[in-house]
């Protein structure tokens, strides 16, 4: 007897939905710090090349780290630096200091505030840097100043669309990683369910055969000795093939063996089941019109599961004497049908066994229904074909 397969089982490993890695931008203490060195080093050395008003002073130092100070609330309170670099950039040039960087802590408290989604405040601070240069340009008297006016204005429209980019770029990312999680949450739920299923099919199924084969080896024992050797045959062959299947199972979880073994079951393999089902002493008459090469691994390793389940449920539970497996197959579909001549359902609610079957069904697009036929049971799965190229 072949050790049964657990099928295709797969277990989780790193993503399969790589994606673009978020890029979260420097620290922000190395973005104060830079700005903070461009600022100074950059308006000391212009300083020295200028006629300004007024000279460098230890107040024009302090407004000069004043910007970069106030791009430090970049995370903790955002709405805080574009007001800071304002006032620190505006102080800084209507008190007639040289003329520098300064501008640089106010072009990226703009691009940051929309970053983070303060939209309307970082218009309304673009709105009024360009406000500021309009008029310092008017009222210098200068013949171009239309001009520098209007670059003002465009380089204020410029940044703030430059941070609106920046955080739709954030929320794409947000979104993506929602998916993915979302995609690997599916992912584990299926594997997890497979999981189960593998665990009732090839374990608990073994262990019913032994059960119904003990009893059938306790009950002919000391009527018929004859009768005996073959039972107990039966359980040995079953014993040893659950522990096969056990260690396979352990050593799926344990990742130490191929997830997806070669022998997966087939239809070929009915026979084998009715066999075993016959030891337990119920009759089965099985019907096989199927092409087994026009029927795809998938739809194979379904129908063994269902009819091995189904039949386990009828030796355990129906308390029938006789069965009918048929396999049936067209060019939509395959199905299969189990009979019994028990006493049904009884009003007894789906079983973890039923809701395997079903899953199995609903994986390939098929269905699965249960009949009741006074006396006895009728299970049946109508299992798509596969498209072409997915045969075996």
């Amino acid at each position: 007897m072949q050790p049964r397969s657990l099928g295709p089982t797969r277990r989780p490993g790193p993503s399969r939905y790589p994606g673009p890695r978020r890029f979260a931008g420097p620290p922000t203490s190395f973005i104060v710090i830079t700005v903070a060195v461009i600022q100074i080093v950059g308006t000391l050395f212009s300083a020295g090349r200028q006629d300004a008003p007024r000279p460098l002073d230890v107040l024009a130092i302090l407004l000069l780290l004043a910007g970069p100070a106030g791009l430090a609330f970049r995370k903790r309170a955002p709405q805080l630096m574009l007001p800071i670099a304002l006032v620190a950039t505006g102080a800084y040039l209507a008190l007639g200091y040289p003329w520098g960087p300064i501008v640089l802590s106010l072009a990226l408290a703009v691009i940051m505030t929309a970053a983070a989604g303060l939209r309307w405040q970082a218009w309304a601070g673009a709105g009024v840097a360009a406000a500021a240069v309009i008029a310092a340009a008017a009222l210098a008297g200068d013949d171009n100043w239309p001009v520098r006016a209007s670059a003002g204005v465009a380089w204020a429209a410029i940044l703030v669309l430059i941070g609106q980019g920046i955080r739709r770029r954030s929320e794409r990312f947000a979104e993506y990683r929602r998916r993915r999680e979302s995609a690997e949450k599916a992912e584990r739920d299926e594997y997890r369910l497979t999981l189960a299923r593998d665990i009732h099919d090839v374990v608990a199924h073994s262990l019913s055969m032994i059960n119904v084969q003990a009893s059938v080896a306790l009950h002919v024992g000391a009527d018929d000795p004859a009768k005996l050797r073959p039972a107990l045959e039966a359980i040995k062959a079953a014993s040893k093939e659950s522990l096969t299947e056990v260690r396979q199972l352990l050593g799926v979880l344990r990742e130490d063996i191929p997830l997806a073994p070669a022998a997966r079951p087939t239809l070929v393999r009915i026979p084998e089941l009715v066999k075993n089902a016959e030891v337990g002493g119920l009759q089965v008459t099985l019907t096989d019109n199927a092409n087994h090469q026009l029927v795809g691994s998938a739809q194979q390793e379904a129908a063994y599961r269902i009819i091995q389940e189904a039949l386990t449920n009828v030796g355990r539970h129906s308390g029938a004497r006789s069965a009918v497996v048929r396999i049936a197959q067209t060019a939509e579909s395959l199905t299969v049908t189990v009979e019994d001549d028990g006493g049904g359902m009884g009003g007894a609610l789906p079983g973890n066994g039923l809701t395997g079957m079903r899953e199995r069904a609903a994986a390939l697009g098929g269905t699965l229904t249960l009949g009741e036929l006074h006396p006895g049971l009728r299970v049946q799965a109508t299992l798509p074909a596969p498209q072409e190229g997915n045969l075996p």
